[in-house]
C-alpha cells in the first residue's frame, strides 16, 4: 500500500456486556503490529488513542432516545464522533486508517469517517450480523447493532452519527455467520444485503466465498471498508474475543481471505478494522498477535 497506515486505538467496552476489550488495542500494539507492518515495508504512524469516557462514570440506561434497549448510547454516540472526526482526518491527509478496537460498535465511527461523499461497499468479517436495533436487540449491547446503525435500520435512520447513506445494502456483505438473532434473520431474508454463514464457507470453501462477498459488493462503489471481527475466527485459533462462538474459521482461512481482499481490492480500501480483541480472555496474548499478522495480510502481507 502507497498510503501511509495511520493507526487509531479505541480502547471502547461500552457497547459490550463483557470487560476487557477496552484493552485490545494496548493488546494489539504490544503483539507486535508495527514490526508485522515493518516487515512489509508499510510506512506507519501512530495517532494514539480515542478517549473513552469510563463505564463507571455513565448510566448505562440514562439518554436512550431510540426507543428500545441501547445501552450506553450517550457515551457510544460521543466516541463514535470522535472516531469519525479521527478518521476523516486521517483521508483528508491521505492516509490509511487502522482502527484497533476496542468492541465493534467503534465501527459506527469508522464508516461515518470513510463514507463522506463516496459510495462505499462493506465487507464484514464476524460470527455475529450485528444488525440489530434498539428495537430487536436481546441484550441492549450496541457492539451488536453497529452495521444496523450504518444501515440507518428503525431509529438509526436519519441519526448523522450513524447512517451513512452511501452505504447501501446491496453493497455490504457478511461473512462467517453463525450466530443470528431472530430480528436480524428477517432482515436479511427482506433485504438485498449479502450474507454467507459457515455452512457456505463448508460448503464452497472461504476463498470462493470471500471472492462472492468481493464480487458481489463492489459493483459500482467508489471505496470498500473492511470491518474485521476476531470472533471470526474458531475460539480455539482466537480464544481471547468479546464474544466467542464455536464453530468458527481456521488461522490459514483468515489470512487467505485477508490476502484475497488486498489482492482484489487494494486500490480501493479506504478502512480497516480489527476489532473485539480482549486480553482478560486471552492465553499468551495469542489473539492480539493474531490480529497483528490478520492486519498484515490485508495490508499486502504474502508467502512469497
Amino acid at each position: 500500500m502507497d498510503r501511509t497506515v495511520e493507526i487509531l486505538g479505541v480502547p471502547m467496552d461500552l457497547g459490550a456486556d463483557r470487560r476487557g476489550v477496552d484493552m485490545g488495542p494496548s493488546a494489539i500494539r504490544y503483539g507486535g503490529l508495527s514490526d508485522e507492518l515493518d516487515a512489509i515495508d508499510q510506512a506507519t504512524a501512530d495517532s494514539g488513542d480515542v478517549t473513552v469516557p469510563r463505564p463507571e462514570s455513565g448510566d448505562p440506561d440514562a439518554g436512550d432516545t431510540l426507543g428500545g434497549k441501547a445501552k450506553y448510547l450517550d457515551e457510544t454516540r460521543t466516541v463514535c464522533k470522535r472516531v469519525a472526526e479521527r478518521v476523516r482526518k486521517a483521508h483528508e491527509a491521505g492516509r490509511f486508517p487502522l482502527v484497533l478496537g476496542g468492541d465493534h460498535s467503534i465501527a459506527i465511527g469508522t464508516a461515518n469517517g470513510s463514507t463522506r461523499d463516496q459510495s462505499t461497499g462493506i465487507i464484514w468479517f464476524d460470527a455475529h450480523a450485528d444488525l440489530n436495533t434498539p428495537e430487536t436487540t436481546p441484550s441492549g449491547n450496541i457492539h451488536g447493532m453497529p452495521l444496523g446503525a450504518i444501515l440507518g435500520r428503525g431509529p438509526f435512520d436519519g441519526k448523522e452519527w450513524a447512517h451513512c447513506p452511501n452505504v447501501d445494502p446491496s453493497n455490504v456483505a457478511m461473512v462467517g455467520l453463525r450466530s443470528v438473532d431472530e430480528g436480524e434473520q428477517k432482515y436479511i431474508q427482506d433485504s438485498a444485503i449479502h450474507a454467507y454463514s459457515m455452512s457456505d464457507i463448508d460448503e464452497h470453501g472461504i476463498t470462493t466465498v470471500t471472492q462472492n462477498a468481493l464480487d458481489a459488493v463492489l459493483d459500482d462503489i467508489d471505496q470498500l471498508y473492511v470491518s474485521f471481527d476476531m470472533d471470526f475466527l474458531d475460539p480455539d485459533e482466537a480464544p481471547g474475543v468479546g464474544t466467542p462462538v464455536r464453530g468458527g474459521i481456521s488461522y490459514r482461512e483468515g489470512h487467505a481471505a485477508l490476502e484475497l481482499v488486498y489482492r482484489e481490492a487494494a486500490e480501493i480500501l479506504c478502512a480497516l478494522d480489527m476489532v473485539e480483541v480482549n486480553p482478560i480472555l486471552d492465553r499468551q496474548n495469542r489473539t492480539a498477535e493474531l490480529a497483528c499478522e490478520l492486519a498484515a495480510s490485508a495490508l499486502g502481507k504474502r508467502i512469497l
